[in-house]
């Protein structure tokens, strides 16, 4: 470390490399001094003080205190334990790997380096309206949670000729693995973990080796029941994601993006009333910035200079997450069988 100032490696280069280092170099403890990419193009745009890699491998020659991975679900987990083998704090990007091997190998790697922080790089649980519904359901007001109703799709996967998300062998998995991750991280925010799944997985619209919807009934040990339907077959990009507590409902829909496409994020929260017949008090509020990339970079940086835990996006977060995830893979038989898929 050089005058109190963290010096960070991006393995991984492309849009959300890139878009890490802004928000890096936006922290007054980071500064980025190296990066790989075996894309030459995404080097292009590097400047002069940034020392430039094909590999990973060379980029941890440098002399770095901290790794952020960027790269493709296949070699996540290889650099991740590259990175703690060093001796770096490393921030990886979800989902941690392809399948379950890949997190239990990361996991049992940072157990034997307890003095370095390992994040991953699950941002929905900062964004304002999240925490603001967390605080609320935190605050009591609105009674226990009992049921929830989750929906994030995009409007097509991918590009079809040449992304490496449509390939099982580089992503592990489809929608629900890329994108879908998220909203199950959500659901175990707010419902802690489930004891009994059921899903019906698909891939008959792309027709992709990997998923392309996956719908899922979950029961949580607190008796939550919760409903999650990750697709790449909805037209139009949507994020919706409906509390239902006892004594009234938190409705969050859109979510700011890079693309912007998912429409205004809102929090709507509706209150029960004592009167069956009266019209329930209903109150929206929007949010115009997204602080989750900031957020989640501050909190990391904070744990590695004073020492305190990783709130959001623990090893132990990214395993439980995973594992719920494998655990709708495996909840249909067809689709379990069909790719010889385990969960442990």
């Amino acid at each position: 470390m050089t005058s109190g100032i963290l010096r960070v490696g991006i393995a991984g280069f492309g849009v959300v490399g890139k878009r890490r280092q802004h928000f890096i170099d936006a922290n007054p403890n980071l500064v980025t001094v190296a990066v790989c990419d075996r894309k030459p193009e995404n080097l292009d745009s590097v400047g002069d003080k940034i020392k430039t890699h094909k590999t990973y491998a060379d980029l941890l020659e440098e002399d770095l205190d901290v790794l952020f991975v960027c790269l493709t679900n296949d070699v996540a987990a290889e650099v991740t334990v590259a990175g703690l083998e060093r001796g770096l704090h490393v921030f990886c990007e979800k989902p941690p790997g392809r399948n379950m091997d890949d997190i239990a190998r990361v996991r049992q790697c940072a157990a034997q380096r307890p003095g370095q922080k390992l994040k991953y790089g699950f941002n929905h649980r900062y964004h304002t309206s999240v925490q603001d519904a967390l605080a609320l359901i935190q605050g009591g007001g609105l009674g226990r949670v009992v049921n929830m109703r989750g929906l994030y799709g995009k409007s097509a996967m991918i590009n079809f000729e040449s992304d490496w998300r449509t390939q099982r062998s580089i992503a592990g998995g489809g929608i629900l693995l890329d994108q879908g991750i998220h909203m199950v991280d959500l659901l175990r925010l707010f419902a802690g973990e489930f004891s009994q799944i059921h899903s019906f997985i698909s891939n008959d619209f792309w027709n992709h080796d990997v998923e392309d919807n996956a719908f899922s009934i979950l029961r949580a040990e607190s008796g939550v029941i919760a409903s999650l339907h990750s697709s790449a077959t909805q037209w139009r990009h949507s994020f919706l994601l409906e509390i239902t507590l006892s004594k009234g409902t938190i409705q969050l829909s859109g979510i700011l993006s890079g693309s912007k496409s998912y429409g205004e994020e809102t929090m709507t929260v509706l209150r029960r009333p004592a009167d069956s017949g009266v019209r329930p008090q209903e109150e929206t509020r929007s949010y115009d910035h997204d602080p989750s990339w900031e957020a989640e970079i501050a909190e990391f940086t904070d744990a590695i200079l004073h020492g305190g835990e990783i709130l959001f996006g623990s090893v132990e977060d990214a395993f439980d997450t995973m594992k719920t995830v494998y655990r709708i893979y495996c909840a249909d038989s067809e689709w379990k069988a069909r790719w010889d898929l385990t969960v442990e």
